[in-house]
């Protein structure tokens, strides 16, 4: 079971970074495209600054949990380097604990906030319903409760590992 559930996390995490890299590549080819429309044909295209702008939202809530995975985000360095193994465990189950937490207000708030802006729609993209772009953080929230259950179950902590 609990190799089952790491390779499934493992899959959605690595789909959540593809596509926080794919938002990146967007954000950046738009801002160039703006640029090229703005400065050398001098017809501002007014729809990219939006995309851009929702684009890395959605890039930072979806590579937050691959940071979860690796025990980079919530980490407690001096406690954990000076603690005995056995609470070493227990303050993987503290911080987890708190992460879970912290994931669940925004989760919570973040469905909420998306369906109250649904009745908006994006400046530029008049069409397009607020709603999407709101919706970064329920979904980021839900891919960061499976990086998070899968540092508890299969620690990495890549930042000790490196850090001096």
């Amino acid at each position: 079971m609990k190799q089952a559930f790491l390779r499934f996390e493992r899959t959605a995490t690595t789909a959540a970074m593809i596509t926080a890299c794919a938002m990146l590549a967007l954000a950046a080819f738009l801002g160039v495209f703006q640029i090229f429309m703005r400065f050398v044909l001098a017809e501002p295209a007014e729809w990219t600054e939006v995309i851009i702008r929702f684009s890395l939202i959605w890039m930072v809530f979806l590579g937050i949990p691959a940071a979860f995975r690796q025990g980079a985000m919530v980490s407690v360095d001096v406690l954990y380097r000076w603690s005995p193994p056995k609470i070493k465990r227990v303050l993987d189950f503290v911080v987890c604990a708190a992460a879970l937490l912290l994931i669940a207000v925004i989760i919570w708030w973040g469905w909420d906030y998306a369906n109250r802006g649904s009745v908006q729609t994006m400046i530029g993209l008049e069409g397009v319903s607020m709603f999407w772009a709101y919706l970064a953080m329920p979904v980021g929230g839900l891919f960061c409760v499976l990086g998070i259950v899968g540092n508890l179950l299969d620690p990495q902590r890549m930042e000790l590992e490196t850090a001096q």
